[in-house]
């Protein structure tokens, strides 16, 4: 299975160049303020890209996800499929997806670090192949441009407990790239930075994990 992968495009979506492949993810921050308008834009893009699914989780500027779930989820259409604490399986891999992040500022899904966010990374089901989250887990591809680490240490022990063949995740602009932490796990902050990266492209197959290609946005 091939994955493309992105986060943070924040409707610099049209700058992409978006390679073919089986799965497109989008691990949050489609949007800029996040309301119904910016949405349906995010998923008319979102809805024109060729691959056959298209998996998203929200990022803390998706607030239309916390204003109108019931409206944001069908803005998305019936092409798009939505994760919030909540799974799907694709030609026998199996996604879990959640938009939860330690608190940061006074966006959407924040929740304070310690048994509220806990609590929501429980949920995570042992036995699952791709993660996506919009938060980092804390010490990867969590770095901020003044060398703070913001990702969530209760996350990072969770996903060392059910073990995921890989870890999508963006949220933190200035720390995109595939990592190897374990030998179980492959996580890759997905994070486009407003477009100024390209997608992430990995290709899943029995235990392994190879990360294909990082093409440029247009200029």
């Amino acid at each position: 299975m091939r994955i493309v992968a992105v986060a943070d495009t924040h409707l610099y979506h049209a700058q992409l160049v978006v390679p073919h492949g089986d799965v497109f993810v989008h691990a949050g921050d489609l949007c800029r303020f996040g309301e119904l308008d910016e949405l349906a834009e995010a998923a008319a893009w979102l809805r024109s890209l060729p691959h056959r699914y298209k998996v998203v989780v929200a990022g803390n500027h998706d607030w239309a996800f916390v204003h109108h779930p019931r409206e944001a989820r069908s803005l998305l259409g019936k092409g798009v499929i939505y994760l919030e604490d909540s799974g799907v399986c694709i030609d026998g891999i199996t996604f879990w997806g959640s938009p939860w992040q330690p608190a940061f500022h006074d966006w959407a899904f924040n929740l304070p670090r310690g048994a509220a966010l806990a609590e929501k990374w429980a949920a995570i089901p042992e036995g699952i192949d791709v993660l996506i989250t919009h938060s980092p887990p804390f010490g990867i591809g969590d770095r901020s441009w003044n060398g703070d680490r913001h990702g969530c240490a209760d996350l990072m022990a969770r996903v060392r407990q059910v073990k995921p063949r890989l870890h999508l995740f963006g949220h933190i602009h200035e720390d995109g790239g595939v990592f190897r932490e374990t030998d179980v796990t492959y996580f890759a902050n997905v994070t486009t930075w407003e477009c100024g990266r390209g997608p992430t492209v990995l290709d899943v197959e029995g235990g392994v994990v190879e990360e294909i290609e990082v093409p440029k946005a247009r200029p």
